[in-house]
């Protein structure tokens, strides 16, 4: 019900003048500058929240973030740990060896992962990987890195050029690890090279900005909710870790290690 309006003062409500509307606007501005500022540097990240959800956490790293204490790190809260081992047909990441000894010393579930070139033949990149990470029981099925890189984002690759290095590579890891390897993608790679394929893989799915729902329905094993987290621990020129959670409990994670 409306109020009464006896003993409201008479006459013209006040104007909003340029001077009030250039206020308003400089107001909202600053609000949109220091959100965007605490999202650029990672103290509020959309995807936390949601990802919160999951109980099984975990890292996964390369020589970028430096000398690692896989001590501290691994207290941090931390179920498993992805170590980026070889990338290609002949590139080795610099501090893999180190890293795999350390990290494999903790209660850490620890696995490694393959940046997968889309310049050289998967067979070759499958023996790289090989010659660099051991076969050993108990650790987690090395990882496919399938993202764009360089030139292939403006240009990406076509899905049969693709297949033809990815097929291979997938045959000649779960050759020789026992193990179908898990695929790591971005959501636009997931889209263009993996949707309604490759149904024995499971997906690790890129998305730091909300909750991941893959295009074909398919379920997801692991998200990567966040690249611009900060824990204790490593040195590096990166000065952020990406941030993973597991769709299931530690026991299922335990569960896809090596036999």
């Amino acid at each position: 019900m409306p109020r009464p309006t006896e003993g409201r003062p008479s006459g013209p409500a006040p104007r909003t003048g340029p001077r009030t509307a250039l206020w308003t606007t400089a107001a909202a501005a600053a609000v949109v500058a220091v959100l965007g500022g605490l999202v650029a540097t990672g103290i509020v990240w959309p995807s936390r929240l949601p990802a919160a959800a999951h109980d099984v956490r975990g890292v996964d790293v390369s020589h970028y973030q430096g000398e690692i204490d896989w001590d501290v790190l691994a207290a941090q809260d931390l179920d498993f740990a992805w170590i980026k081992a070889t990338e290609g047909a002949s590139h080795t990441d610099p501090r893999f060896a180190e890293n795999w000894a350390a990290a494999n010393r903790t209660d850490l579930l620890v696995g490694a992962y393959h940046f997968m070139s889309f310049e050289s033949p998967g067979a070759e990149q499958a023996a790289q990987l090989a010659r660099e990470v051991p076969a050993t029981p108990g650790t987690l099925p090395p990882v496919i890195d399938l993202e764009f890189y360089g030139p292939y984002f403006q240009d990406p690759p076509a899905p049969e050029q693709v297949r033809a290095i990815l097929d291979p590579l997938v045959a000649g890891i779960e050759e020789h690890y026992g193990v179908p390897p898990i695929v790591y993608a971005t959501e636009d790679a997931y889209d263009l090279y993996l949707a309604d394929r490759y149904p024995d893989l499971p997906i690790w799915i890129r998305s730091v900005a909300w909750t991941p729902r893959l295009s074909d329905g398919r379920d997801w094993t692991i998200w990567q909710y966040s690249n611009r987290d900060r824990l204790p621990g490593y040195d590096g020129v990166e000065p952020y870790i990406d941030l993973n959670v597991f769709a299931g409990t530690r026991a299922d994670l335990t569960a896809l290690t090596l036999p």
